[in-house]
């Protein structure tokens, strides 16, 4: 009774208000805190009534200006308006209710509301605020593509929405916007997003508007793009409003309109809407620790589902931005006349290895092979595999060819729901010149910056790039060891396809990490063109050679080859105590680079020997696991948690880039202690055993991917300072090595582990 009062007086000071209420048999969705990490929020980061990939992500914004620290902020007063997209480098359709009683004109310059927060309600599928300068509550829920408004405005007020139709709206600037009525109930519209320096061509949202109240007049002035409808005095009945979206035509908005919401039960909409959030967090059950830490583990898994978003509709027309030209694309069809997949734009895959690569096969397989189909479209359209298409374009984001441990993973886990010769085709192509390793972060016009070429017949990348500036992160040491990584994983697959030459060739590439080895220094080092390495030379000095990341911190990044890297250093009893030593320096800092993405480059937080708010470094809990130290694993990853992703406040969450469910998903299989260290690329891979920080959880299975139900992991004796893995069995089996086997856990069973604060 005292832990359990305990955890409810922890659960009522650290979670600031939501309109939430304990409910006495929870579901997932009642123990996400959307709000998590929203003083930091970015663009596409904050979602409230959205299902998971959805194409609508609607919720309010406070600032409309930029791709970073705009969209919802928790500390901002103001709401600019509800917009529908927020995803990586999209954003359109923003539109905001007003009441007016003269002078309607004034409002299409000046719209802007404060907000009570008191009065705000935000869960999956459904978010409720009040605008105060007009006293209407604003209610939004969605389904897949289709955004549903409930506007409850004050009695005999003039009820009207205004439509945000040109100017800056996140990362994009909208231009050549328009509204048309088409019915008394019924607005037809588009507006475009302007390319960035990102995603490089135009894309056009498209939209139907329906109203279950009857237009009485428009605003407009010759001053502003923007355009008023209004209905008439409010009599005590809610305004509702779909609004309904297509990236192809107007017509393709009209379908998904009549084919998601033909209806107008506001409720019903939230109810499924959550219902479908419901099963796919229900996918994973946790039973003790905290109130507090029940809810942060859902609201992570809410954030693996989140940010890659659907731009295909519901017949399985596309935009597609690949060549020189744009075209609507059509997805194949099943029997009945509906996509086999859903079309995806995504962040990059970069660092997805260690996080949406492994949850996703495990728990979402279905997912993890739609995403799969995506990309091979790409492929089909444009010649590339991707690996961060947005809106249809290529953005060239990041580095490296990071699908390939995707697709890897996926074949090696036995989820092969897509045409195998393609993938291997087009992933090939990508490792070698004038694929995706040929370019740098956003190079869209040349293939240099890559500097595979040099990579192939150096055995590194120089840095400088003797080619020139042609993108962003061209940072040769750290290229060159994503690039060896890669290489090895697609060597998995040629194996596997029985393509031995192949295998040789880039088994042979993966080695290339040990040419920048610096055995005087001990650290992986940058060379130039020349072969000498780079001087003056500090390890700790970010992004001088490596790609967001310091030489501390990516020295460390090759997840093949441990062994050969503690080789290196002289063993591994030498590489452990080096790495320890790493992990009680970044300790100091919360083993992340501040708070946030924007303080990375803080000339203190730089210098961190251990990162875990970015991709490079965020494995290296788990590298002890190889270094034959594995409770210097369960400890460091134990310490990490609760210092990096144990919060559950708007103020912080997940300190740092979390990059559309890379964070989020790390931090679930932490917390269930599995990991894979090279993304269970290898033939039959294994699920290394961390330190779970729950009592119990149960893990059920896609019973059309795997033969089992669900998998169990007890952690007996579990607490606080409890870190180690006193003993540990699968089904009754005493487990000897680091971890179970794919082909074993996926037949479903009890992982048993005795816990400890003493390691053996």
């Amino acid at each position: 009774m005292l832990k359990l009062l305990v955890n409810l007086l922890t659960f009522v000071l650290v979670i600031p208000s939501m309109g939430f209420q304990l409910n006495p048999d929870p579901k997932p969705i009642d123990k996400v805190y959307p709000l998590l990490d929203a003083a930091n929020s970015r663009w596409f980061y904050f979602s409230a009534a959205t299902r998971p990939f959805g194409m609508v992500n609607l919720s309010p914004d406070h600032e409309i200006d930029g791709a970073w620290g705009s969209g919802y902020r928790y500390n901002s007063d103001t709401v600019k308006g509800f917009s529908h997209i927020h995803a990586w480098q999209m954003s359109g359709v923003s539109v905001m209710p007003v009441s007016y009683d003269t002078a309607p004109e004034v409002l299409l310059t000046d719209y802007y509301s404060t907000y009570d927060r008191d009065l705000e309600t935000i869960k999956p599928g459904y978010h409720k605020v009040f605008l105060k300068r007009y006293g209407i509550t604003a209610e939004l829920t969605a389904t897949h593509r289709v955004g549903l408004h409930k506007y409850t405005f004050p009695e005999a007020r003039n009820q009207a929405v205004l439509f945000h139709l040109e100017g800056i709206l996140g990362p994009s600037k909208m231009i050549d916007g328009s509204l048309k009525q088409i019915s008394p109930y019924i607005l037809e519209g588009q507006v475009t997003n302007s390319p960035t320096s990102r995603r490089p061509n135009t894309l056009t949202v498209y939209f139907q508007v329906e109203f279950d109240q009857p237009i009485v007049d428009w605003v407009a002035s010759e001053n502003s793009p923007h355009k008023i409808v209004s209905f008439g005095k409010s009599k005590g009945k809610p305004l509702q409003m779909k609004v309904a979206l297509s990236y192809t035509t107007a017509e393709n908005a009209a379908l998904n309109k009549k084919e998601e919401l033909p209806h107008w039960n506001f409720d019903k909409v939230v109810k499924e809407t959550q219902e479908i959030w419901n099963e796919l967090l229900g996918r994973i059950e946790v039973e003790g620790n905290t109130e507090t830490q029940q809810r942060r583990f859902y609201t992570d898994l809410w954030k693996s589902l989140q940010g890659r978003r659907t731009i295909s509709d519901v017949n399985g027309a596309y935009p597609d931005n690949t060549g020189n030209s744009f075209r609507v694309g059509k997805l194949p069809l099943d029997n009945n006349g509906k996509p086999l997949f859903r079309h995806f734009n995504s962040d990059s895959f970069w660092g997805a290895q260690w996080t949406i690569n492994v949850l996703w096969g495990l728990v979402y397989p279905e997912i993890a092979e739609e995403f799969a189909n995506s990309l091979l479209q790409y492929y089909q359209d444009g010649g590339l595999i991707p690996r961060g298409p947005s809106g249809g374009n290529y953005t060239y984001v990041m580095t490296g060819a990071s699908s390939t441990p995707l697709f890897v993973g996926l074949y090696q886990k036995g989820i092969r729901g897509f045409d195998i010769d393609m993938a291997y085709e087009g992933l090939r192509k990508n490792h070698m010149p004038g694929g995706m390793m040929s370019r740098s972060g956003y190079e869209h016009k040349t293939a240099k910056g890559g500097n595979v070429e040099d990579y192939i017949t150096m055995g590194y990348v120089p840095y400088p790039n003797p080619r020139g500036r042609f993108g962003g992160h061209e940072q040769g040491a750290g290229q060159t060891l994503e690039y060896s990584y890669q290489d090895w994983t697609l060597a998995q697959l040629a194996l596997a396809l029985g393509k031995k030459e192949d295998a040789n060739i880039f088994l042979a590439r993966s080695k290339n990490y040990k040419n920048l080895y610096d055995a005087q220094s001990g650290w992986i080092r940058p060379k130039n063109v020349d072969g000498e390495w780079a001087n003056p030379f500090d390890p700790y000095n970010y992004a001088k050679g490596y790609v967001e990341a310091n030489g501390a911190q990516f020295t460390w990044f090759v997840p093949h080859d441990i062994g050969g890297l503690a080789a290196l250093m002289g063993g591994k009893e030498k590489a452990a105590a080096r790495l320890n030593e790493q992990f009680e320096q970044a300790e100091k800092l919360g083993f992340t680079s501040g708070t946030s993405h924007s303080v990375e480059t803080h000339p203190e937080y730089r210098r961190i020997p251990i990162n875990y708010g970015n991709q490079p470094s965020i494995q290296t809990a788990y590298i002890f696991n190889y270094l034959d130290r594995p409770d210097l694993t369960q400890y460091w990853s134990r310490k990490v948690l609760d210092a990096a992703f144990s919060g559950l406040s708007p103020e912080s969450g997940f300190n740092g880039d979390e990059d559309q469910g890379l964070m989020g998903s790390l931090a679930v299989l932490m917390k269930l202690g599995l990991f894979q260290m090279n993304a269970g690329t290898e033939e039959n891979p294994i699920y290394e055993l961390g330190s779970p920080i729950f009592d119990k959880a149960v893990i059920h299975l896609n019973e059309e991917y795997y033969p089992g139900k669900s998998i169990t992991i007890e952690a007996e004796n579990n607490g606080p300072t409890n870190y180690y893995l006193s003993q540990k069995s699968f089904n009754g089996q005493t487990i000897k090595g680091i971890g179970v086997r794919h082909e074993d856990l996926i037949k479903g069973g009890l992982i048993k582990l005795q816990m400890s604060s003493k390691s053996k």
